[in-house]
């Protein structure tokens, strides 16, 4: 094994040869202290793997100096006791050192915690790398007003435990807001668990939601736990509510209400406290009209509201989601950055985006693998095929947006990127030419993420 360095601290001079012979011969390197003094002195300045820590030391004793040690390092430390002392042992357990030995020392104990020991410092730190990894993946990406409005919501919404529903078409990032909102929560270093309401089967949705007994069905070959219970001091996020069925709907109500569910099968309670964030593309009042989706249900998952903003909403962040996916593809690829022109910048400024962000992002990642130029320009738009739907008819388009209000705003804004074009985006002509105040004009236009020909 490679080496690694455990911190031996007895006032025992025999105890810590005989220790440190054994964790030498199993390839440790091995440090040690007479006192805790000396211990914590030897941990600032070093960096060892796992504490062996003896209860009854002279001067500051084993426990005081645990709560020291715990101060400097999360390194997982093994109590060392004589009979007399394992009620200390146990205490310090208790306050979270990783376990006790018990004098006289069993030489098969000691390599076996040390290895466990060290496994569970591996693990943790793993941990943590992903966690870090994971976070720095989930991202609101621009600094539209759209943009500042969601963060500021999310900031207030995460130091809340109440429950949310994100709202927004598909591929608008809803995911990434219910995990935003998590991450800045005091639930952070608890579990996130995702449920696809509209991938899952509905005959086995209740086993994923709330687990089952073995036995319960066929095919239940072992007890499963539910996903409720995983999320147990942290956040379920319930996506794609707006699939769930009827049946469904009204255990996961009772769940909210009573915070305790039964298994598939069981009959036993189980208490559970996970916060609850949904999210749909649906407009779930209308499911409610159309019996769908229960009245009861949606005012329970709407306390508090987020709606993710369209694509098209906030086209001025355009060209900060294009660097950041050119970024992300690239380190995950291997694939050289690319510059893409001014001219195609205007181009995806210009266009509806009728699958969001994501569908931003597989134009972005088409371009990186398919154009082999490093200048991304028009032509290469076209030699890919890309927007071929922007030869819809323009009429026919409007039918396509799921309100009257979005179609009315993609209306407005062809409108003008239409009258900026005819007066060859001179402003104070098209103002004057559409009877608008210059000044509204450009509010307009800012609002629509809309720009000037010659910025």
């Amino acid at each position: 094994m490679s080496k690694v360095t455990a911190l031996i601290v007895d006032d025992e001079r025999g105890i810590r040869e005989s220790v440190s012979g054994i964790l030498e011969d199993e390839g440790y390197e091995v440090l040690t202290a007479s006192s805790g003094e000396e211990a914590l002195e030897i941990i600032r300045g070093e960096a060892p793997d796992i504490i062996f820590l003896d209860v009854w030391l002279p001067g500051m004793d084993g426990l005081k100096t645990y709560l020291k040690v715990k101060e400097l390092t999360d390194t997982p430390v093994i109590m060392i006791s004589g009979h007399a002392n394992i009620e200390t042992a146990v205490t310090a357990i208790k306050m979270g050192a990783y376990d006790f030995i018990e004098k006289p020392l069993s030489l098969e104990r000691i390599v076996t915690v040390a290895k466990r020991a060290y496994e569970a410092k591996r693990l943790l730190f793993e941990n943590r790398f992903l966690r870090n990894s994971i976070a720095k993946n989930w991202n609101l990406v621009g600094n539209s007003e759209k943009i500042k409005v969601l963060n500021n919501q999310i900031d207030l919404a995460s130091q809340s435990n109440s429950r949310v529903l994100i709202m927004g078409e598909s591929g608008t990032g809803k995911e990434i807001i219910a995990r935003l909102l998590h991450q800045r929560s005091p639930r952070a270093e608890n579990s996130f668990v995702e449920v696809n309401c509209a991938a899952i089967p509905q005959e086995l949705i209740e086993s994923e939601l709330f687990g089952h007994e073995k036995g319960s069905f066929t095919g239940a070959s072992e007890r499963k736990i539910g996903k409720f219970e995983m999320a147990d001091k942290g956040t379920l996020f319930l996506d794609e509510i707006g699939d769930m069925t009827i049946k469904t709907q009204s255990k996961v109500l009772r769940v909210i209400e009573t915070q305790t569910f039964q298994r598939v099968g069981g009959n036993r309670n189980i208490q559970v406290d996970a916060r609850i964030i949904s999210a749909t593309n649906k407009d779930l009042l209308t499911e409610v009209k159309k019996g769908n989706f229960r009245e009861d249900l949606y005012y329970r998952l709407n306390v508090i509201c987020i709606t993710a903003p369209a694509l098209r909403e906030r086209l001025e962040d355009i060209p900060e989601l294009v660097q950041y996916f050119i970024s992300i593809i690239s380190s995950e690829t291997g694939i050289k950055p690319k510059e893409i022109s001014p001219e195609v910048i205007r181009k995806f400024q210009n266009y509806e985006w009728y699958g969001n962000i994501r569908e931003l992002k597989n134009v972005i990642e088409r371009i990186m693998i398919m154009v082999p130029s490093r200048i991304v320009k028009l032509t290469d738009l076209e030699a890919l095929g890309l927007f071929k739907t922007e030869k819809i008819n323009k009429e026919q388009k409007y039918f396509l947006y799921p309100t009257l209000r979005e179609a009315k705003d993609a209306f407005e804004r062809d409108y003008i990127v239409k009258k900026l074009e005819e007066n060859n985006w001179n402003i104070s002509k098209t103002a004057e030419a559409i009877g608008t105040e210059r000044s509204n004009l450009h509010k307009k236009m800012k609002a629509f993420g809309i720009s000037e020909k010659n910025d």
